[in-house]
């Protein structure tokens, strides 16, 4: 574990002096800050973060260290990790390792003794921005802001392929028992997952639904993906820019005219609305948290809700046929599409969220009931 001088540097010119606790080096990305109050080993490993730092809010971050079972994928995503205060000692009887020798043994860069309430209010005012952090007792602000300002920006990025798996493959495991399983009755519908960066609880809540889930890439030949004889397709969460992933857009547009029932999650949603007609466009700073309240249109229900996105499906591009079903009450930004031409529908937010509020989960169940809808009709 590194304990040297270290420094942040945004774009504008922002500078935050601190301490390094997790891997020496440099590393560069987005800075965008996250509200939740639990969960940072869960944002760590989200596919969703690629190519961002994150900024916990919350002051003390590693109290309860880490463990195999709360990743959400084979490794640390996030580019880099901004923090005020990381306990030396880790408090939990699930822990295997405290968070700053996990943070080297990933190679993930991260800056503590940071006035993370300064940043946040910083990124709330101007917007997510490129950053920079450098580890390292001869740190220098100069080249630190030198390569803030050269990295690239989020938007127009596909980060979704890279973050995908490389072949098919099924997955039949569950949640854990510390998790609330939902009622199981074995094998039953066949689930393809386009993975453009999937979160694993994404996986095992359809097995906990009862589904049988087969994982593809995100590029996987559509015709490839129909052979598999699916029930349904689920289309992952992940980051970057949805607009340049035109090979899942072509995919998602021959899915609906087979009339396929299909579920979108986050990057998924936009990347359904994008094939139905829709475009997107870059938040300011973009929704990090699991805490935010989104209402159901339908009834007037209000829902707390866990989200992880920069980039949001534009309301007012919405084409006839395409209708809203949630919306944001932070901004009022679109948080749920639904089709009248094809069985399909797409949340932004993260119904699979663990930890976090679980008021959406009842979109699984909607999506299985669509699925044995589609299979009475034929």
């Amino acid at each position: 574990m590194t304990d040297s001088k270290a420094i942040l540097a945004l774009e504008d010119g922002t500078l935050f002096s601190g301490k390094g606790f997790g891997a020496p080096g440099a590393t560069v990305g987005e800075v965008v800050f996250n509200t939740s109050m639990t969960g940072y080993q869960e944002i760590l490993t989200d596919p969703s973060y690629a190519g961002q730092m994150v900024t916990l809010s919350m002051p003390h971050i590693g109290n309860t260290g880490v463990n195999p079972q709360d990743n959400e994928s084979d490794r640390v995503r996030a580019a880099g990790l901004v923090v005020r205060d990381c306990p030396r000692r880790a408090s939990s009887w699930r822990a295997t390792a405290s968070l700053p020798d996990w943070l080297v043994e990933h190679g993930v860069v991260a800056i503590g003794n940071v006035d993370t309430r300064a940043l946040t209010i910083r990124l709330r005012e101007s917007g997510a921005q490129n950053g920079c952090i450098l580890v390292g007792n001869e740190a220098d602000p100069g080249e630190a802001l030198e390569r803030a300002r050269s990295c690239p920006p989020m938007s127009g990025q596909d980060l979704a392929l890279p973050n995908s798996c490389a072949e098919p493959m099924s997955w039949d495991e569950g949640s854990p028992a510390i998790e609330s399983r939902l009622p199981t009755s074995g094998p039953g519908h066949h689930v393809v997952v386009y993975d453009y960066g999937v979160k694993l609880n994404i996986l095992r809540m359809l097995v906990d639904a009862g589904c049988r889930v087969t994982r593809v890439p995100a590029d996987y030949p559509v015709d490839e993906a129909l052979r598999l004889a699916p029930d349904g397709f689920l289309l992952s969460n992940g980051p970057g820019d949805p607009e340049p992933c035109g090979y899942a857009i072509d995919t998602i547009r021959k899915i609906l005219a087979r009339g396929v029932p299909t579920f979108g999650i986050c990057l998924g949603h936009q990347l359904l609305a994008l094939a139905a007609g829709a475009r997107t466009l870059k938040l300011k700073f973009g929704h990090h948290g699991a805490n935010h309240p989104v209402q159901e249109l339908d009834t007037g229900r209000v829902l707390i809700t866990s989200q992880n996105h920069g980039f949001a499906v534009d309301e007012s591009t919405l084409p006839d046929g395409v209708s809203a079903t949630h919306r944001s009450l932070f901004d009022g930004t679109l948080q749920g599409i639904r089709l009248a031409s094809a069985p399909a529908f797409g949340f932004q937010g993260h119904p699979e969220a663990s930890p976090g509020p679980h008021d959406l989960r009842g979109l699984f169940d909607r999506f299985v009931e669509m699925m044995g809808d589609a299979d009475a009709q034929t």
